[in-house]
C-alpha cells in the first residue's frame, strides 16, 4: 500500500498562512513558524481592538459634546438629562456631528435641554 503523505495539505496550509501574513516584516512572513506566532497575535490585537475602537468613539463623542455644552453654560450630564426629560432621542454621534458641524442647531438643542431641567428650589428658598 502506498504511503499517504501530508506534502499537498501541508503546503496549502503554509501557503494559506503566508497570504494571511503579506506586508509583516522580516522573517515574521516567510518563515513559517515566525509566521503563525505572529498571525495569532495579530489576529487577538485585531479581535480586541474592534472593542476598544468603540469604546474610543463614545469617549470621543462625550468629550466633543461636552466642550460644545460648556461654552454654552451646561455641563454635559445636565444636557443629555434635559434631552432625556425632553424626549429627545439622538445618540452621542449625532449630537457631537451637530456641535462641529451645524452649531445653531445645537444651540437650539442646548436651549430644549435647559427648559426641560428642573429648576433649583434649595437656592430659591434661600433668597
Amino acid at each position: 500500500m502506498v504511503r499517504a503523505r501530508s506534502k499537498a495539505p501541508t503546503a496549502r496550509r503554509k501557503k494559506r498562512t503566508r497570504k494571511l501574513t503579506k506586508g509583516f516584516r522580516l522573517a515574521r512572513h516567510n518563515l513559517y513558524r515566525q509566521a503563525i506566532v505572529t498571525l495569532i497575535r495579530a489576529r487577538a490585537f485585531s479581535y480586541r481592538d474592534r472593542k476598544v475602537k468603540k469604546r474610543d468613539f463614545r469617549r470621543l463623542w462625550i468629550i466633543r459634546i461636552n466642550a460644545a455644552c460648556r461654552m454654552r453654560g451646561l455641563r454635559y450630564s445636565e444636557f443629555i438629562h434635559g434631552l432625556q426629560l425632553a424626549m429627545v432621542a439622538l445618540d452621542r454621534k449625532s449630537l457631537s456631528e451637530i456641535a462641529i458641524h451645524d452649531p445653531a442647531t445645537f444651540d437650539q438643542l442646548v436651549n430644549i435641554a435647559r427648559e426641560k431641567l428642573p429648576k433649583p428650589q434649595a437656592a430659591a428658598a434661600k433668597a
